[in-house]
Formats: structure tokens, C-alpha cells, sequence
């Protein structure tokens, strides 16, 4: 199935009427979390001048002037921070033992979060580590809190748990995800049963290198652009060309213009050129730098302790208290005025009513 999604999303001139929408279509990893590169950067540039926008804000409600000096990151830079805690996910998964489900889906996790918040608002380390713990839960594949925690340096069950509800809003609670690992192997056997591919001409070695083509696309924003079968494609082209471009024609339909393959070629060559050029950690010097310069301009309303921390502290206290009192003062009003707190009980003509607003929704 994933092996021909890659040909179905590929071909402009599917006739959407005789073909089977492909399952992917139906995910919401289609329908919420594809991008063009434009709106992917219109999205973070955005986002990081909203975030500038409010802390400059802040500084200066706390001491007018002081953030004058203050030089804040942009998108560019922020995306820098988040490139290097998605590097940090595979060392993690090979300490833990985790399988390559677990890795690109926290991977995943990760890239989409900060498609909704900021590293000036949320350091990307413990963002990573909670994405990399839900994904042991989504994935099914779970481990304690304890276990995890412990096994990790300077890290509290509270630098996970303390975000855990906060990355799954992000997320749209939308936890599946489809990766282009799994689509891979589908493409892979597919192979096998092509008249024209022997052994010969499908090595193991290229699965072991167009595999490591799709695990560095995770360091790039391939997947919020292209579907998992494109970028899977994409790794067999990079490892065997004659293979990719035999099995995209074994899906040609009958009577095309051109061979399947060439319709394919602009697409999988944008990917490619996203893989070899991005597809790998970022310099460790230039974001030593970025994370130094956070320090100084990340967002003081979520640094504990500061004085921004504890005024919002004490404002937020207070809405609590406001909601409990008023809510309170609800059940008194009921109590006191004869009523029940709890609603008061249905009549027969109300019972029918929604009976049968019941059976209609059946229907």
C-alpha cells in the first residue's frame, strides 16, 4: 500500500474518479501537517516575531530600557537550536534500546511543536525529552517514567511530566504518524516481485543506504512537505537510480505520455537535494552561540523564579480562586433558592422529547 501511494501522489494526471484514494489521504498527517516551504517559513517567521513581540513586553513592564541590548533570535536561528535536539533523539533511542518507530515518530513530535511555539517560550532539551516520551507511549512500545528519567543526566520526572499535556495540545492530540522507514520497505518488497529485477540488481546494500537516506531527511523539513512514499522513493534514487526508476514505471498507467519515471523526476529531485544538502547535523560552534544568546532573551514569564514567573504565577492563582468562588457561589444560589445543584429532574414530556432526538440521531 505505501509502495503505491508513492506513484498515486506523485501523478497529476490520476484520474481520482477510477483510483482508490490512497489510506495516507485520510491521515491527519495529510490533512494538518503538510506545508509548502513558503508557508513553512511564513509560519515560523511569524511565530518568532509574535514571541519577540510579547517578551520585549515583558522586559520592558519589568525595567523600561532594558531590552534596548537585547538581541533576540530569529526563525533561522531558533530552527537551528531545535535541528541540533533532533540529533540528540537517535543517540537517545540507541541508549534506550528504542525502535526506529519510536525515534521518527518522536522526531515528528518535535518538528511539529515548534510549528506552534517558540524555543524563546520552551528550551528545546526537555521539549525533546517529552516528545520522545510520548512516542514510547503512542508507539506502543512503553517504558516507565522512572527507568526513563534515571537513565538520562540532570533530568526529574517533572522536566517530562511538566510538559507532556502541553506537547500533546500542540500536537492537536493527532499522535499517528506515517513514516517514510515503513514506506521504504513496502517499495522494497515490492521489488521482488518485478519480472525485470534480479537479485543481482537489488543488492542489500542498497536498502542499507537508501535507509540512511530517509533517517537523515528527519533532520531536514522534508516530511512536512513531501508524503513518505515520495521521500522513500527519493532514498532508492539516491541508492540505485535504474531501481527507483524501474519500479516507478512498473506503475505507469497504460497508454502515458512518457514514462512514469520522468513525471516523478521534479519532485524526487527536490527531495534529494534536501537530503544531501540538509540532511545532517548542524555546527555545533554556531549553535553553542544561539543557545548562549536564549539565555539572555528567552521569555521571562517561564523562567522560575523571576519576577515576570511570579507575577503570572499570582495572576493565574487568582483567575483560579475567581472561577472556584463563582462556581461555589453558583451552588449556593441553587441550594438556597430551592433548587438541586445537580439540575433539576426531567418531566415526562422532556424524557419523550430527547428520546427521540436520540433515535433520530440513530437513524
Amino acid at each position: 500500500m505505501a509502495a503505491d501511494n508513492a506513484a498515486k501522489e506523485a501523478d497529476p494526471q490520476t484520474n481520482s474518479s477510477t483510483v482508490k484514494r490512497p489510506l495516507y489521504e485520510g491521515s491527519t498527517q495529510y490533512k494538518s501537517w503538510r506545508y509548502s516551504p513558503e508557508q513553512l517559513e511564513q509560519i515560523r517567521t511569524s511565530l518568532n516575531v509574535a514571541a519577540v513581540s510579547v517578551i520585549r513586553n515583558t522586559f520592558e513592564a519589568d525595567e523600561p530600557g532594558s531590552s534596548e541590548d537585547v538581541l533576540f533570535l530569529n526563525a533561522n536561528e531558533e530552527q537551528l537550536l531545535v535541528k541540533l535536539y533532533i540529533t540528540k533523539i537517535p543517540q537517545l533511542c540507541g541508549h534506550f534500546r528504542f525502535p526506529e518507530e519510536v525515534e521518527a515518530t518522536a522526531i515528528s513530535y518535535l518538528k511539529r511543536f515548534y510549528l506552534k511555539n517558540t524555543v524563546m517560550d520552551w528550551h528545546p532539551k526537555n521539549v525533546m525529552l517529552t516528545t520522545l516520551f510520548l512516542a514510547t507511549k503512542t508507539t506502543n512500545n512503553p517504558i516507565s517514567l522512572e527507568s526513563y528519567t534515571s537513565n538520562i543526566p540532570k533530568t526529574s520526572s517533572s522536566d517530562v511530566l511538566d510538559l507532556e499535556f502541553l506537547v500533546s495540545q500542540s500536537l492537536n492530540f493527532e499522535f499517528a504518524v506515517w513514516h517514510a522507514h515503513r514506506a521504504l520497505w513496502g517499495i522494497w518488497l515490492d521489488l521482488q516481485s518485478l519480472p525485470d529485477v534480479s537479485e543481482d540488481l537489488r543488492p542489500q546494500d542498497v536498502y542499507d543506504i537508501a535507509i540512511k537516506h530517509v533517517r537523515a531527511s528527519r533532520f531536514t523539513d522534508a516530511e512536512l512537505i513531501y508524503t513518505p512514499s515520495q521521500i522513500a522513493l527519493a532514498s532508492l534514487a539516491l541508492a540505485s537510480p535504474v531501481l527507483a526508476e524501474r519500479w516507478a514505471d512498473s506503475k505507469a498507467v497504460a497508454g502515458a505520455a512518457q514514462p512514469f519515471s520522468a513525471t516523478l523526476d521534479p519532485t524526487l529531485g527536490s527531495i534529494k537535494y534536501i537530503i544531501t544538502q540538509m540532511g545532517h547535523p548542524p555546527d555545533v560552534e554556531a549553535v553553542r552561540e544561539v543557545d548562549r544568546r536564549l539565555k539572555l532573551c528567552k521569555n521571562p514569564e517561564k523562567v522560575p523564579g523571576s519576577k515576570a514567573y511570579l507575577a503570572r504565577q499570582v495572576a493565574e492563582q487568582q483567575r483560579a480562586e475567581e472561577k472556584r468562588n463563582k462556581k461555589a457561589e453558583d451552588v449556593r444560589r441553587a441550594v438556597t433558592e430551592g433548587g438541586d445543584p445537580f439540575g433539576s429532574e426531567l418531566n415526562e414530556d422532556e424524557k419523550a422529547k430527547q428520546l427521540a432526538e436520540l433515535d433520530e440521531d440513530d437513524d
